[in-house]
């Protein structure tokens, strides 16, 4: 499982606990969401650090991917990139064109 998915529905899961141990307690409804919110924002903070920081490491992987994969298409667009073939087939003097 990615550690986005994990870590989104950790985030989520953490909000409808929240909500569900407020869900008693006499208040406005949506009074009940934004204290759930807050509290469960301030509760992953503390509860899904390595989570987040595994997501972190990920975005920072696949972002690194894609400047390296960008280089490299710059490089070939301009020319700059080492052919990866340095002996291209060549066809037989004889043979029609």
């Amino acid at each position: 499982m990615s550690a986005a998915l994990k870590y989104t529905l950790a985030r989520i899961g953490l909000f409808v606990a929240v909500l569900a141990a407020l869900w008693f307690v006499d208040m406005n409804v949506f009074l009940k969401l934004m204290l759930a919110l807050a509290f469960s924002a301030a509760l992953s903070f503390f509860l899904l650090r390595g989570w987040r920081d595994e997501l972190a490491g990920e975005m920072a992987t696949a972002t690194e991917r894609r400047r390296a994969e960008k280089e490299r298409l710059r490089s070939a667009l301009a020319g700059e990139d080492q052919n990866p073939n340095p002996n291209p087939p060549t066809q037989a003097p004889d043979s029609p064109r």
